[in-house]
C-alpha cells in the first residue's frame, strides 16, 4: 500500500487539505496528533522527556505542553532532542496503524515531514502552501498568537522554497474550493499511478 507524505508550514493548511483526503475514502493518519496522544500515554516517553526537561515537563501523567514548549522555542539543539524521543514512537504507532487499513493508499500528515528525513519512507510527498501573510492571519485567529511569536515558529521550519525541491505535489491553499479541485486531481494521478506499478 502506498503511504503519501502531507505536509506544510503552519498556517498553510495542512489539517484542511487531509480533510479533503478523508471525504474521498482516504485514511489519514496525522503524526502530530499521535505524538501529542502518546506524550500523554506511554510511561518510556514520560520518563525520557522528564530526564531531558526536569520534573516540571509533567503534572501528573499529562505533558507541561507550556513548559516543554518554552525550552524548546528558541533552543534548535533542545527541539531536536525532543525529536529524537517521539518520533521513533510516532513512527512505530504509524506501522501499526497502517497495518489494519484497507485503502489504495493513505495520507501520512506530519508537520516536518521534511526536515525530519520522514518523506524518504513515503512513496510520493504532497506539500501545502499558501502566502505567509494568510499563513499568519489564519493563526492569529486560531491560536491568539502574536506575529512575532508565529514568525518565531515559521523561523524553525524549512520554506517553502526548500521543500517544494522534494515534493512530488504542490497544493497551493488560498481559496477552498480550488483547493479541493487540486486534492480531487492528485487523488486521481494518485490511482493512475498505483496501476502502472
Amino acid at each position: 500500500m502506498k503511504v503519501v507524505g502531507l505536509t506544510g508550514g503552519i498556517g498553510s493548511g495542512k489539517t484542511t487539505v487531509a480533510g479533503f483526503f478523508r471525504e474521498l475514502g482516504i485514511p489519514v493518519y496525522i503524526a502530530d496528533e499521535a505524538g501529542k496522544r502518546l506524550m500523554n500515554t506511554s510511561s518510556e516517553i514520560k520518563q525520557a522527556i522528564t530526564e531531558l526537561f526536569g520534573e516540571e515537563s509533567y503534572n501528573g501523567n499529562s505533558p507541561n505542553r507550556k513548559f516543554i514548549a518554552s525550552r524548546v522555542f528558541n533552543d534548535k539543539a533542545q527541539l531536536e532532542k525532543l525529536n529524537k524521543i517521539i518520533h521513533p514512537a510516532v513512527e512505530a504507532d504509524f506501522k501499526g496503524w497502517l497495518s489494519a487499513q484497507l485503502a489504495d493508499y493513505v495520507i501520512y500528515e506530519a508537520a516536518i515531514l521534511f526536515e525530519t528525513g520522514s518523506y524518504k519512507e513515503c512513496d510520493l510527498n504532497i506539500l501545502v502552501t499558501a502566502p505567509q501573510t494568510l499563513r499568519i492571519d489564519r493563526l492569529q485567529k486560531r491560536d491568539n498568537s502574536s506575529r512575532e511569536e508565529i514568525k518565531q515558529r515559521m523561523n524553525n521550519q524549512w520554506s517553502d522554497a526548500k521543500k517544494s525541491e522534494l515534493a512530488d505535489f504542490i497544493i497551493k491553499n488560498e481559496e477552498l474550493q480550488q483547493t479541493r479541485l487540486q486534492v480531487e486531481h492528485i487523488h486521481g494521478e494518485i490511482l493512475k499511478a498505483g496501476k502502472n506499478y
